[in-house]
């Protein structure tokens, strides 16, 4: 993989994660956050593949980690999205600021 290739899904991942921390800090709705999250994730999945396929091409490394964030982003999708059904049936409502104690 020569550098013309490996600029575009720099630039794209880049893209992804701003995109991500934008939406974490200013929504405050929880699956909004929970998605924003999801696009930092996926932001690192494209880095840890594009590097592989440039640094090591004959290597799996990279699809490896990514199948291991992916694994892992699945399950905490699914623990973050039974919290937030618990928020909602508690306060009636998704907001952050509404969720400011245990309950």
């Amino acid at each position: 993989m020569n550098q013309e290739l490996l600029t575009p899904l720099l630039i794209l991942s880049a893209f992804l994660f701003f995109t991500g921390v934008y939406g974490f800090v200013t929504r405050r709705n929880m699956i909004s956050m929970l998605m924003s999250a999801e696009l930092m994730l996926n932001s690192a999945n494209i880095n840890f593949v594009a590097f592989n396929k440039f640094l090591y091409p004959g290597k799996l490394d990279g699809m490896f980690f990514t199948l291991f964030i992916i694994t892992i982003a699945a399950a905490e999708a699914a623990l973050a999205i039974a919290i937030i059904i618990h928020v909602y049936r508690q306060t009636k409502s998704i907001d952050v600021k509404d969720a400011d104690q245990l309950i």
